[in-house]
């Protein structure tokens, strides 16, 4: 083999080694990625049903209960438009509280109950995850729309008139 033909089997075997590198690599970090959904996604299926995610909104108020063992507690998140029930065993964050922000990570079961292996809270007063606040600002986007679809049809429904009619 001529040395010009051996430079290019080195070469090409060096792009086919490189290749299978970042393959393996992006595979990796693809199976790390915890992706965010909000209750409103999650009851879309658009959450994945065998990995895990992150699930993000409020905690719902009046929705925490605590199981006698002192450790599992149930609670709702919700991004006001869905609501997504939560089980979480384990010491919760000082911070976490009803009517405040969550970011939960976990996998979804059959039945829609979300098993929490990681609760995050808001870090102070004024604190929200970048998701949450988006997912939240979409479901009111969502609602106020609904409510314009509503009083567009409210209004085009004819009302019978109401004045006096002369000569009666």
């Amino acid at each position: 083999m001529k040395s010009r033909h051996k430079r290019m089997v080195f070469i090409a075997v060096g792009l086919v080694a490189l290749g299978g590198a970042v393959a393996l690599i992006l595979n990796a970090l693809n199976s790390n990625i915890n992706h965010f959904f909000s209750p409103t996604e999650v009851h879309a299926d658009a959450a994945p049903k065998d990995r895990s995610f992150r699930l993000g909104g409020l905690v719902e108020v009046g929705s925490i209960q605590r199981e006698d063992d002192g450790l599992t507690v149930h609670f709702r998140v919700t991004d006001n438009a869905e609501t997504v029930p939560v089980v979480y065993t384990g010491i919760l964050p000082d911070l976490f509280r009803e009517g405040e922000g969550v970011v939960a990570q976990g996998k979804i079961d059959n039945e829609g109950v979300f098993h929490a292996d990681e609760v995050l809270a808001k870090h102070d007063e004024t604190y929200m995850p970048p998701e949450v606040a988006e997912a939240l600002e979409k479901a009111e986007q969502a609602k106020l729309e609904q409510a314009k679809a509503a009083s567009a049809v409210e209004s085009s429904v004819v009302k019978p008139l109401t004045q006096p009619q002369e000569g009666i």
